[in-house]
This record gives C-alpha cells, sequence and structure tokens, in this order.
C-alpha cells in the first residue's frame, strides 16, 4: 500500500455515509469484490450486524446494491431492495 494513501478506516472520525461508501468503494476495488459482498465483508471485519450500517448506506450505494442483486437474480428486475 502506497504510504501516500489514508486508510479511511483508521482515520479517527465518525462514521457517516459519503465516508462509509469511500471505504465500500475501496473494498470493491481491492478486494475485487461486488457491493453486496464488500459491504458483508466491511460487516464481519468490524463484527457488526448488516442492519448496524443500515444509516450509513447511500441512495448511491443502494442503487449499486440493487444492480448486484438483480444480475445475480437474488431479486426481480422490478423489486426495492428495503433499505
Amino acid at each position: 500500500m502506497n504510504d501516500d494513501i489514508i486508510d479511511l478506516e483508521k482515520v479517527v472520525e465518525p462514521m457517516t455515509p459519503k465516508r462509509f461508501s469511500l471505504i465500500v468503494e475501496r473494498i470493491v476495488r481491492e478486494k475485487e469484490l461486488n457491493y453486496m459482498d464488500a459491504i458483508l465483508h466491511y460487516c464481519e471485519e468490524h463484527q457488526l450486524e448488516p442492519e448496524d450500517i443500515r444509516k450509513y448506506v447511500s441512495r448511491t450505494l443502494k442503487e449499486k446494491v440493487e444492480v448486484t442483486a438483480q444480475e445475480l437474480n437474488y431479486l426481480p428486475k422490478t423489486a426495492v431492495l428495503p433499505i
């Protein structure tokens, strides 16, 4: 890892939807996971239940999770994720 890059998870700041989205985006890139799996990975790493991070899931991130779920046939193409 480049020393010039700040690890957002180690910065002592309150979690916000924007910060959570950036962390998830980084996990998607670095671990080559889809958005749904990246969120679950974050929850596992931090010993959180997925329900605990609901308030940090932005509309954009929610839409990306919905697309992933539709692509994996977990949701019909017209369904709305209940988060």
